[in-house]
């Protein structure tokens, strides 16, 4: 049979390219997490030149500051008559009723509010955004009276700060001229959805003066 020698310079080359190209500490085995195996590590990766980043790093986000708290547009003054749920109803949706004032817009009235209170508010709001009036906060609002009706109603007796009422900027005056403020009394129901302001009713017998304001 015919042998094939392997010349020696090629064996050579060969087992000179082995001993180069192999470490004789890794034993052929993937190195572990943390270095062992006499690996040295470091805290910034280096960059294959192969890969090219297809976007910028991402800055990380600035802390976000916490939102003030928005500014009451109106204060309402239970007195002593915080304990009435029709009073209680009040000072909730006096807020409601009072942003339709000095927005000059009736859509909270006509979406949230009975009919008959929108239709006693509405015409009043329509004059004011005809005339330019305009109504600034803070205002204040301070009940000094509550009474039942025969028809399960209750009838909030409230008076209400100058800063309350529209200002007429061609007069350069009140709409309702009224230094120790005006009263209003809002007939309250009781609805599914709690106390609603029902209508406006007559304030005849109720005195504001000497009454004082929180805002």
């Amino acid at each position: 049979m015919r042998r094939f020698a392997i010349p020696a310079a090629v064996l050579c080359g060969v087992l000179l390219l082995s001993a180069c190209g192999k470490d004789s500490k890794d034993g052929g085995l993937p190195v572990p997490a943390g270095g062992d195996a006499g690996t040295t590590t470091s805290s910034t990766p280096s960059a294959d030149p192969s890969q090219t980043p297809s976007s910028a790093p991402t800055q990380t986000a600035a802390t976000a500051q916490p939102t003030a708290p928005a500014a009451k547009q109106v204060t309402v003054l239970p007195g002593n008559f915080g304990s009435n749920p029709a009073v209680q109803g009040l000072v909730t949706s006096y807020p409601l009723y009072f942003k339709s004032l000095v927005d000059r817009d009736d859509t909270i009235l006509k979406q949230r509010f009975p009919s008959f209170f929108y239709a006693d508010v509405a015409q009043g709001i329509a004059d004011a955004k005809r005339n330019g009036w305009v109504m600034k906060p803070p205002g204040s609002v301070v009940v000094v009276g509550a009474r039942s009706t025969p028809q399960g109603t209750v009838t909030v007796q409230t008076c209400r700060s100058q800063h309350t009422q529209y200002w007429d900027p061609k007069a350069r005056n009140w709409t309702v001229v009224a230094p120790n403020g005006s009263p209003e009394v809002i007939e309250m129901v009781k609805t599914g959805m709690g106390w609603l302001p029902y209508r406006l009713v007559t304030s005849k017998g109720v005195n504001c003066a000497g009454i004082h304001y929180p805002a």
